[in-house]
C-alpha cells in the first residue's frame, strides 16, 4: 500500500535556528510556536518555557500535486511518536505513500480526516511536544476548525448576488438624469408616438435603463398590448440562461449515479486540457514483425516481454533522432534531453500511469524486462516513486495486446512524442516482383509536438524504428 517514507513537518520558526522545509519543498512556512510564560521566582531568576506545536502540513509528493487525500492515519491522537515513524498515508494524484516525522512528540490532534482531501501545504495535524501541550494542541485544532466553518459562509453573499443583478437597471436609471441620450425599444418608440407620451420621461426598467413597450404603456395609462414585445436584448438572456444551464443540466438519467474523479484521474484529467494546447500532428508507419515476433519467442522463456523489446527498440531509435526525444515547456525553447526515457502507458485500477525505464537505450534487453517488471508491480500497488513516473520524454502505448489494429494517442505534456502499437496481423504484400506472400505486420502511430518535430523528422525516426525491428538482432546486443 505505502512506499518509501517522506517527511512533512516543519520546524517552528524560533529565533537563532534554522527552519527545516517540510516534503517536497512545502510551499508553506513553519509555523510560529505558541509560547507560554511559566515563571519560577527563585533567587530573583526568571526562566521562559517555549512550548512546541508543529502544524503537520500536506506535502508536495509530486510536481503536478495540488492537493492531497488522507488514505489513513497510522496513528491515534494522543499517541506519542518517534522520529523517523511513519504518520500518514497520503495519496497524491499518482501513488499512496507513507509520511514520516522528524521529531519525537504526541499526535495532539488531527485536522484532515481519513477520505478527506486538502492543498499541499495546508495543516493536516498538529504535534505536541509534550503530553501537556496536547490539550492546548485540541483547542488550537478546534478554533481551526471553526474557523473553516465560519470560512465557508463568505460564499452566500455571492449567492445573494443574483439578485442585485436583476435590480440593476434601477441605478442605470437613476444615473440617467442628466443630458444622456434616452435609450429604448423600437417598439417602444412607437408606441410613444402612437400615444403622444414624452419618451424623455418615461423610466426604463429593462436592462441597463432601456425603455420597452411597457414602459411606455404605463405611461399613457393604458393596459399592456397584446402584441408580442419585440425579442429582449442578448445581454440579460445570456446571464438567465447561464445561470439556468448551471442549475438545471446536464439532467441525470434514472438510477444513474455521479461519481467524483480520483486524485489520478482528476491529474489525467488536467494534463489532458493542458494537452490540447499543443500543436500536434500523426504519422502512421507499418512495420513488419516476423523477426520480432520470431525473436520474442526465444527470449520470452528468460522473462522477456513485449512491451521491453519495443520500447528497447524506440530507445535505440530515438538515440539516432535526439529531436523526436526532445521537449519543449514554455513555447519559446526547446530541450534536447540528455537521457533517453522511455515512458510506458499501463491501465490500473482507476487510472492511467506511465512507468518510466530510464536509459532504455543503453540498458541489456533482459535487465530491462526486470525493471519493468518491478515499475508494473510498483504501479499496481501504487507504490511508485515520484522519479519512476514523471521522468520519461518519450512515451509508449501499446493496445496491441488487446487486438486493436491502430490508435492514436494524446502527447503527453513536456513530452515532444509519444508512439502509439497497434496489433502485429498476417498481411498479404506484394514485392517488387509483383509476388503475393503473408507477412506480420503493425501499424505505428507517433503523435508529436510540431513546434520541435517536422513532418521529414518523424518519418526518419518511424523508419529507423522499423529498420531495429524488422532486424532485431541488435537489440540483444
Amino acid at each position: 500500500m505505502a512506499l518509501s517514507s517522506s517527511s512533512f513537518l516543519s520546524t517552528p520558526s524560533l529565533p537563532n535556528s534554522k527552519s527545516t522545509i517540510s516534503f517536497a519543498s512545502s510551499v508553506s512556512p513553519a509555523p510560529i510556536p505558541s509560547l507560554r510564560r511559566v515563571v519560577f521566582r527563585s533567587h530573583r531568576r526568571e526562566m521562559t518555557v517555549r512550548s512546541k506545536i508543529r502544524e503537520i502540513f500536506m506535502p508536495a509528493l509530486s510536481s503536478t500535486m495540488t492537493e492531497g487525500k488522507i488514505v489513513s492515519w497510522l496513528k491515534t491522537e494522543g499517541e506519542k511518536l518517534a522520529k523517523g515513524q511513519s504518520v500518514v498515508v497520503v495519496e497524491s494524484d499518482k501513488a499512496d505513500m507513507d509520511v514520516e516525522t522528524f521529531y519525537d512528540g504526541y499526535l495532539a490532534a488531527i485536522v484532515v480526516g481519513e477520505g478527506e482531501t486538502a492543498p499541499v501545504g495546508a495543516a493536516i495535524g498538529l504535534l505536541a511536544e509534550t503530553e501537556a501541550e496536547i490539550e492546548e494542541a485540541k483547542s488550537k485544532a478546534a478554533s481551526k476548525s471553526s474557523s473553516a466553518a465560519v470560512a465557508p459562509s463568505p460564499p452566500p453573499p455571492a449567492t445573494s448576488s443574483p439578485a442585485p443583478a436583476i435590480s440593476q437597471p434601477a441605478p442605470v436609471a437613476a444615473g440617467s438624469d442628466g443630458p444622456r441620450k434616452t435609450v429604448a425599444t423600437p417598439y417602444a418608440k412607437k408606441l410613444a408616438k402612437q400615444h403622444k407620451v414624452d419618451i424623455g420621461s418615461v423610466a426604463g426598467t429593462g436592462p441597463f435603463g432601456r425603455i420597452t413597450a411597457s414602459d411606455v404603456e404605463a405611461a399613457a395609462g393604458i393596459a399592456p398590448s397584446v402584441a408580442p414585445p419585440p425579442p429582449p436584448p442578448p445581454a440579460a438572456p445570456t446571464a438567465t440562461t447561464a445561470k439556468a444551464t448551471t442549475t438545471s443540466s446536464p439532467p441525470l438519467l434514472p438510477d444513474s449515479s455521479v461519481v467524483p474523479f480520483t486524485a489520478m484521474q482528476s491529474a489525467v484529467s488536467k494534463n489532458m486540457i493542458e494537452s490540447l494546447s499543443v500543436p500536434t500532428f500523426r504519422v502512421g508507419y507499418p512495420v513488419n514483425t516476423d523477426a520480432l515476433d520470431a525473436l520474442y519467442e526465444k527470449v520470452k522463456p528468460k522473462g522477456v516481454t513485449m512491451t521491453a523489446l519495443l520500447a528497447k527498440a524506440a530507445g535505440m531509435a530515438l538515440a539516432q533522432h535526439p529531436v523526436v526525444n526532445a521537449s519543449c515547456k514554455d513555447g519559446k525553447s526547446f530541450t534536447y534531453n540528455s537521457n533517453i526515457n522511455v515512458a510506458v502507458a499501463v491501465a490500473i485500477n482507476g487510472g492511467l500511469i506511465t512507468p518510466v525505464l530510464q536509459d532504455a537505450d543503453k540498458l541489456d534487453l533482459y535487465l530491462l524486462s526486470q525493471k519493468w517488471k518491478e515499475l508494473v508491480g510498483k504501479a499496481r500497488s501504487k507504490q511508485l516513486q515520484p522519479h519512476e513516473y514523471n521522468s520519461g520524454t518519450f512515451t509508449l502505448s501499446n493496445l496491441g495486446m488487446f487486438g486493436v489494429d491502430r490508435f492514436d494517442a494524446i502527447l503527453p505534456p513536456g513530452q515532444g512524442a509519444i508512439m502509439a502499437v497497434g496489433a502485429s496481423k498476417p498481411t498479404v504484400v506484394a514485392d517488387k516482383d509483383g509476388f503475393f506472400s503473408v507477412k506480420n505486420k503493425m501499424m505505428v502511430n507517433v503523435t508529436a509536438d510540431h513546434r520541435i518535430v517536422y513532418g521529414a523528422d518523424l518519418a526518419a525516426f518511424l523508419q529507423t524504428f522499423a529498420k531495429i525491428v524488422e532486424n532485431p538482432d541488435s537489440l540483444t546486443l
